[in-house]
């Protein structure tokens, strides 16, 4: 199959599974459980992202700026920083770490 049909296929497929989830019974969205558990799934495929962008590059694990600037905004969230702190300095950490030529 070519590329294009892979791409037609996937397609179809998430189409009918957003059709799918208007098909679930209102009772069962509305269990504590269920509301729980789409939370922490949101939560986990976060997490995969931010530690995939964090430490991957292509197949490769790399540890450079991208960590210092993880590790600073996590300090400034437990701080319970303002977003906008928490982003500016993960930023100025990922600069002064690659001004330093570390990353």
């Amino acid at each position: 199959m070519s590329l294009w049909g892979w791409v037609l296929l996937a397609a179809v497929i998430c189409l009918v599974i957003k059709v799918a989830g208007y098909l679930v019974p209102s009772e069962v969205l509305e269990n504590r459980r269920v509301a729980h558990t789409a939370a922490m799934v949101t939560c986990g495929l976060l997490a995969a992202l931010v530690v995939t962008q964090t430490f991957a590059a292509g197949s490769a694990l790399v540890l450079d700026a991208r960590v210092a600037a993880i590790a600073v905004a996590a300090v400034a969230l437990w701080l319970r920083a303002p977003f906008i702190v928490v982003v500016l300095l993960g930023a100025l950490a990922a600069a002064g770490v690659r001004a330093l030529g570390w990353g």
